[in-house]
């Protein structure tokens, strides 16, 4: 079937979206936000909230433009957070990824492949990690490949620190199980080396969806979080893991908090997603899988 649908006009977008059953408290200021918005990127707030069969959508929830807006200003605040998050994460993980690897097997553990479970992905890595050098302006980097010729490739404390945490989660997930490996789980309180693999796969996807403006709320998550209830530290018991939806955000915010407690125990991502939800009071947390009563478990106190 060839696509007929044709543009509309901002004045028209507002008069479709009325049509549909969406209650408007100022149209002129609903106008100036679809200029700075897009109609088609507000479309994933206001899905839940219609009869997506019909192919009209009428809206099947009493709700408001500002009401979509306000969901939308908290994911974007929510990204926000999340990324300021897994910057720390993602340098806490890089630190301990080169420190135990090169006390043990030196400067360029990174380009042996003894040390890496499957041959083909490790060259496929290690080209991606090169092309990531390449294309750094770092000073430390012009540094290397201006005063050394031997080996091509700068020291793990120079390459994989421009290295992305996609690579990085690629590179760890790949190694050998061996005390360095399991050092690194072990320095977060995870006792199984699986659970920091995926949990590094899962920032991973998480921080892309961030940099990307994507959508948090009400998102199924491709990324799907394994959680454990033998960590070191608080995190949730047997029970809680399985009531827990883990294709849904909730599990992997529960996982960032866990990860935090454990790199700065002051931190205050707790207490900064509380006043979040409290500023935006629509009741998403169902919407991302939140347990009733979450904020009382001892994990967010």
């Amino acid at each position: 079937m060839r696509y007929s649908k044709k543009p509309i006009s901002i004045t028209e977008q507002v008069a479709w979206l009325k049509a549909k059953g969406l209650s408007f408290g100022d149209e002129k200021f609903a106008e100036q936000t679809l200029s700075r918005i897009s109609y088609y990127r507000l479309r994933a707030y206001t899905y839940p909230f219609q009869d997506n069969k019909n192919p009209k959508h009428p809206f099947v929830v009493q709700i408001s433009f500002e009401e979509i807006i306000d969901l939308y200003k908290f994911d974007r605040e929510l990204r926000v957070l999340l990324f300021d998050a897994i910057e720390k994460i993602e340098i806490a993980l890089r630190t301990q990824i080169i420190y135990h690897l090169a006390m043990t097997f030196g400067s360029h553990w990174q380009t042996d492949p003894n040390l890496f479970r499957d041959t083909a992905r490790f060259t496929k890595h290690l080209g991606t990690l090169q092309v990531e050098i390449d294309r750094s302006d770092e000073t430390f980097i012009e540094h290397y490949i201006k005063k050394y010729s031997s080996p091509s490739q700068p020291p793990s404390w120079m390459s994989l620190e421009v290295a992305s945490m996609g690579t990085l989660s690629k590179i760890y997930q790949n190694l050998k199980k061996g005390p360095e490996k399991q050092a690194v789980a072990d320095s977060f309180g995870l006792p199984e080396i699986n659970i920091m693999e995926n949990w590094m796969f899962c920032f991973s996807s998480l921080r892309n969806i961030c940099a990307h403006h994507g959508r948090l709320w009400n998102r199924r998550m491709s990324a799907i979080i394994k959680l454990s209830y033998n960590t070191k530290g608080t995190f949730l018991n047997k029970q809680e893991v399985k009531d827990v939806y883990t294709n849904k955000l909730y599990a992997q915010l529960c996982s960032v908090k866990y990860m935090l407690d454990q790199i700065d125990a002051t931190n205050g991502f707790s207490a900064d997603l509380k006043f979040l939800i409290a500023k935006y009071p629509m009741g998403q947390t169902k919407e991302m899988g939140f347990v009733p009563d979450w904020d009382k478990h001892p994990l967010w106190k």
